[in-house]
């Protein structure tokens, strides 16, 4: 998809999510809006630009603007600050971006090593695409060990979106899935040339009714830190509490760490999954079925 495509798709998309009475507008009182969300003229005035400036740009028309025209969009749009960067990132280098690395697919010897002497704690590394990079062994025995794959089936999201025990493993499947369709939509914006994560979304879009439903809306934001509710086949329920942490030089690398509150029945199940060996915790496959 071409970078105007993903402009204009994502401006109609977030001028639909903000609602006239959040930006000062009010509720446009009992004339019914043709449209949700804001109009093209509101999203103008509030951006300080010129109605037909910013159909075109929604048309995907300008591929060019200053940070200034930028900046307005997203205070218009109320946009995060992942997202702020997203739009950034869909103009031209000239508007202040400077052109995304090669994606970075090793993991520095020293990680691999903090991630293995990690104790009760289920540690591994994310690449572009989610692709799984490292794991240490209590992350194998909690999830599926994605190293031994190849491919695009070493995706934690093509894993989520299309094995059917995925959906049994999160028991709050759809906020997960939600939030992964957000990690790819950026991921996307940073390397639009990929070939891998082109192909990745693609058979997403064919497979997933799910994810076809997502992707349109381009949601994008970080997911930083958080609870996830699992239900593992071998010690039932799971509560983890996760953070993230960038991987120092490898900017598309991220560190995650799932650990459970000390003294809860979580950490008891983390801690006897712990003591179990690789072979007995295999208990789900990588594949769709």
């Amino acid at each position: 998809m071409q970078p105007s495509t993903n402009l204009a798709e994502f401006l109609r998309a977030a001028r639909a999510r903000v609602q006239p009475q959040d930006v000062g507008l009010g509720s446009g009182g009992t004339i019914a809006r043709r449209v949700p969300g804001l109009r093209r003229d509101e999203v103008a005035l509030l951006a300080g630009m010129s109605v037909d400036y910013y159909t075109r740009m929604e048309q995907g028309r300008i591929k060019h603007a200053s940070d200034a025209i930028v900046n307005g969009l997203c205070k218009a749009l109320l946009l995060n600050a992942t997202e702020r960067s997203y739009l950034f990132s869909l103009f031209s280098p000239a508007t202040g971006r400077q052109p995304q690395p090669v994606r970075a697919t090793k993991v520095r010897p020293i990680v691999r090593q903090m991630l293995d002497q990690m104790e009760n704690t289920a540690a591994f590394v994310l690449g572009v695409g989610m692709e799984v990079l490292a794991m240490n062994d209590l992350a194998k025995k909690l999830m599926p060990d994605f190293t031994a794959e190849t491919g695009l089936a070493r995706s934690l999201a093509r894993w989520t979106f299309l094995a059917p025990e995925a959906r049994t493993y999160y028991r709050e499947w759809d906020v997960v899935a939600a939030d992964m369709t957000a990690i790819l939509r950026r991921d996307s914006s940073r390397h639009p040339n990929d070939r891998a994560l082109n192909e990745l979304i693609g058979e997403l879009t064919v497979k997933s009714e799910a994810f076809q439903q997502w992707w349109p809306q381009h949601m994008v934001y970080e997911c930083s830190f958080g609870t996830k509710k699992l239900a593992h086949p071998l010690v039932g329920p799971i509560d983890i509490e996760y953070e993230t942490f960038p991987v120092p030089e490898d900017p598309d690398q991220q560190l995650f760490i799932y650990m459970a509150k000390k003294g809860s029945p979580s950490d008891d199940a983390l801690r006897i999954l712990d003591t179990w060996d690789s072979e007995s915790a295999l208990a789900f496959t990588l594949h769709e079925r």
